[in-house]
């Protein structure tokens, strides 16, 4: 018997599946778009290069119509997702770089582009904590009264050293400033972070989530570590080979995780979705399915579900 209540299968976390299937009804598919914005970290006002363990394609690469204007893109990338399951509802997913990362005119189209499609269930935005400020989201709550606003704020690591290595050049510092502004609102969020960066024990990689634990927040993205070719980590990797996590070390990590977590945090993802032909490592990550399956498998073995050791 399954010990976790936000759970209509052997799931012992809450998956976005779920939280979707019981606020709407039915199946919610994410659209994947390309709003053609940049990061700080990229374009210079910070650094060059980007994030150490990104691609120029600002990790949105399985979007095959990036190039293209939104909503051809939404509706081409609709269509995928029309085939792949049988709904008319959509997330529009703005997930290349940071979405955030603009003036003001260029944000409000691209919300206006979809909040008042009827097909559209809520709208997602992925950015970083020091591209949003006071007028950015209160310029976003003021949608959130017609559609749910969900702002995916990548974090990676709590650990400032860590941020510094990946050339990521905003810190943890950047996240507690701007939370409390997000907190005000009626805005989501979801935070993602990495498992496996270099130098990161299972300490580290636990103390993020209790770091994560004293803000009030919706969802969590848990990413293992994989490297991708035309990347910095990729030149490093290549040319001096350090340690990644294998997948017991993995699932045995993000159990944990998920044990000090709040119990009805939405979990929208525990792996990630690499393109096989920029693929380098490991090999375990691109078998997803295997992966998630191992770690239900687990859970049960181990009679535990996510906010088990969560203190209230």
């Amino acid at each position: 018997m399954n010990p976790y209540p936000y759970s209509f299968d052997n799931k012992r976390y809450q998956t976005f599946n779920y939280y979707l299937k019981q606020k709407y009804q039915k199946k919610v598919a994410k659209v994947i778009l390309d709003a053609h914005f940049t990061c700080p970290n990229r374009d210079g006002t910070k650094a060059f290069g980007g994030c150490a363990f990104c691609s120029n394609k600002g990790s949105g690469d399985a979007n095959l119509f990036s190039k293209e204007d939104l909503l051809i893109q939404y509706r081409a990338n609709q269509m995928v997702m029309k085939r792949k399951w049988d709904t008319d509802l959509f997330i529009p997913y703005f997930q290349n770089f940071s979405n955030t990362y603009g003036p003001l005119e260029k944000i409000k189209t691209m919300i206006e582009t979809f909040i008042h499609l009827d097909e559209v269930a809520a709208i997602a935005i992925a950015t970083r904590s020091d591209c949003l400020d006071e007028e950015k989201i209160d310029l976003l709550n003021s949608y959130a009264h017609i559609k749910p606003i969900y702002l995916e704020i990548g974090i990676e690591s709590t650990k400032d050293e860590t941020l510094k290595l990946l050339n990521r050049q905003e810190s943890f510092k950047d996240f507690k400033k701007i939370m409390p502004l997000i907190q005000k609102t009626a805005l989501k969020t979801c935070l993602h972070i990495i498992d496996g960066l270099p130098f990161e024990d299972e300490e580290t990689m636990l103390k993020t989530i209790k770091d994560l634990n004293e803000f009030a927040f919706d969802a969590l993205k848990i990413h293992m570590l994989y490297i991708i070719k035309d990347t910095a980590l990729a030149k490093e990797y290549l040319s001096s080979p350090f340690k990644l996590l294998s997948k017991e070390e993995y699932i045995d990590v993000v159990i944990k995780q998920l044990e000090l977590l709040r119990s009805d945090v939405i979990i929208e993802r525990l792996s990630g979705d690499p393109i096989k032909e920029d693929f380098i490592a490991p090999s375990w990550v691109l078998n997803k399915r295997q992966l998630l399956n191992d770690i239900d498998k687990e859970m049960k073995r181990r009679d535990t579900w996510q906010g088990k050791y969560y203190e209230y």
